[in-house]
């Protein structure tokens, strides 16, 4: 069995570049456009505020997602640009980062996280549900837009 091996890294360097490239083709395949039109600064996914995690599979970086803090409260995470690649699926990678984005926030103070995602990423519903995910009043940039879903969970 190969070893999923997770690293934080800044969300500008070259290799969260290139899966979060990745991320915004698999979305712009699904949902059409560049993928994803929410505002983000890499700066929001430094500590404390957040962290940015890539998966690595045989030395070779197969998944990512991240946290960014998300409110007022200081309470709430949202997850971002979750994303395994195609040749990795099915291998556990998307549960193995988003246990560790969920760890994370929760060493950082998080009471809960949240996420929005789309009716086209039927196996990322699938993922966050069995994880304990419960759907949640839609937020954040493509909360009018018809086929949003959004999901939270207490940490």
């Amino acid at each position: 069995m190969q070893q999923i091996e997770i690293q934080p890294v800044p969300f500008d360097s070259p290799v969260a570049q290139q899966l979060i490239t990745a991320t915004l083709a698999d979305l712009g395949a699904r949902y059409g456009g560049s993928g994803d039109e929410t505002p983000i600064d890499a700066g929001e996914f430094t500590p404390p505020a957040g962290t940015f995690l890539v998966a690595y599979l045989d030395g070779q970086p197969v998944g990512c997602g991240g946290w960014r803090s998300h409110g007022a409260d200081g309470d709430t995470a949202e997850l971002k640009r979750m994303y395994t690649s195609p040749q990795a699926r099915g291998r556990g990678v998307a549960r193995t980062v988003l246990a560790a984005i969920e760890r994370s926030a929760r060493e950082h103070g998080r009471k809960r996280i949240i996420l929005e995602c789309g009716d086209r990423q039927p196996e990322a519903i699938a993922m966050y549900t069995a994880a304990g995910y419960d759907r949640i009043p839609n937020f954040g940039y493509y909360a009018e837009e018809p086929g949003c879903l959004s999901f939270g969970r207490i940490l």
